[in-house]
């Protein structure tokens, strides 16, 4: 039986659902490049990597195509997509029970900084993390390895304890690998089984009732 005294959680897909938000921040993007995407759901790939990573290889903008993008995806989600977003069922409870216990929670997220914080204001979440590690607006700090580590040099773990990131992209998994601490990879997100097995975490549950299992002392229900 395991036990995280420091957690960092991802953002997107993994505390809150941003699909409407972010698929159709993104179609407003590509809009302004004459590319029309009438369907969502083709949009899902690009919840969790950096925006400047799905532009460039899902669309293939150039570098200063991408630029432009990002400034326009942000036009309207800073005003509309921030919002357009929700908590999935059970993660206020989970984070309510881990920080009675006194776990240290922090967010290492890909998107900005700056969002990241108004949205866990938005959904009353803030309260819960001791620290939000996010990427810059002007696209610095973007791999998940030096944003788990930044966070973790803001909020240094006790010598000792175990450390790990919950997230449901691969990014999650291999930023945790490469930053030397442990992962839970969850398929309530975006990541499929077969994408977050081929990054081997340490551990992969199905929802938040397991993770919160997980994290409270039960063990992984899947083999990973």
């Amino acid at each position: 039986m395991v036990r995280y005294d420091t957690i960092l959680f991802d953002l997107d897909g993994t505390l809150t659902d941003p699909k409407l938000g972010i698929t159709k921040s993104i179609q407003y993007a590509l809009n302004s490049f004459g590319m029309d995407v009438p369907d969502p759901a083709s949009l899902e790939k690009c919840i969790g990597p950096p925006l400047q990573d799905s532009f460039s290889e899902f669309f293939g903008l150039s570098p200063a195509d991408t630029d432009r993008a990002i400034k326009k995806y942000r036009e309207y989600f800073s005003e509309i997509g921030l919002y357009e977003n929700e908590v999935y069922p059970g993660i206020a409870d989970l984070l309510d029970a881990l920080a009675r216990e006194d776990r240290t929670l922090l967010v290492a997220t890909s998107k900005p900084t700056l969002y990241s914080r108004k949205i866990l204001e938005h959904f009353s979440l803030r309260r819960y993390f001791s620290f939000i590690a996010g990427s810059t607006m002007s696209g610095s700090r973007l791999r998940k390895a030096d944003i788990i580590r930044y966070g973790l040099g803001k909020r240094p773990p006790a010598q000792g304890s175990l450390v790990a990131m919950v997230g449901d992209r691969k990014h999650d998994v291999i930023g945790a690998k490469e930053a030397g601490v442990d992962s839970i990879g969850v398929l309530y997100g975006y990541g499929s089984l077969a994408e977050l097995r081929g990054s081997a975490p340490d551990h992969i549950v199905a929802n938040v009732r397991e993770l919160k299992n997980l994290l409270l002392g039960g063990e992984s229900p899947l083999a990973v």
